[in-house]
């Protein structure tokens, strides 16, 4: 009798890509699924999935992605359609846009923070301006 493996299902918190702390890129950088970077990386990156930016990552880029998750350094602005989180000891120098922020304590963040909701009633995107405040873990 003949059994057939099954593909491996995938989840949405599997990753698709790993650049790991040995590795240094630069130039433009598009995905699907979710990549995390503990490398350097210089340019620019562009996803509507998730992107992870480990402890040991430097990213030096325009980040627009879906979900951004930073533990590490970024220097540059992200956009991101969904969230943005600034985890432990994350640095970053750059605006961030995005419907949901959050930043732990700890996090460094030198620039400006906007969050804009989704889509209001009579069409235009809302905008908020405000005050960030650091969450405790």
């Amino acid at each position: 009798m003949l059994w057939k493996k099954s593909p491996r299902p995938t989840k949405g918190s599997d990753l698709t890509a790993f650049i790991d702390e040995g590795s240094e890129i630069e130039g433009k950088y598009s995905f699907t699924g979710t990549v995390m970077i503990n490398g350097k990386f210089r340019g620019e990156i562009t996803s509507t999935d998730s992107l992870i930016i480990g402890e040991k990552g430097i990213v030096n880029a325009t980040v627009r992605a879906g979900i951004v998750l930073i533990n590490g350094e970024v220097i540059g602005n992200v956009f991101a359609a969904e969230r943005v989180e600034l985890r432990g000891a994350a640095k970053v120098q750059g605006d961030v846009e995005a419907p949901v922020v959050v930043l732990e304590e700890g996090v460094l963040f030198d620039g400006h923070c906007k969050m804009r909701n989704a889509r209001s009633g009579d069409g235009a995107a809302e905008a908020r301006e405000g005050t960030v405040v650091a969450l405790k873990r």
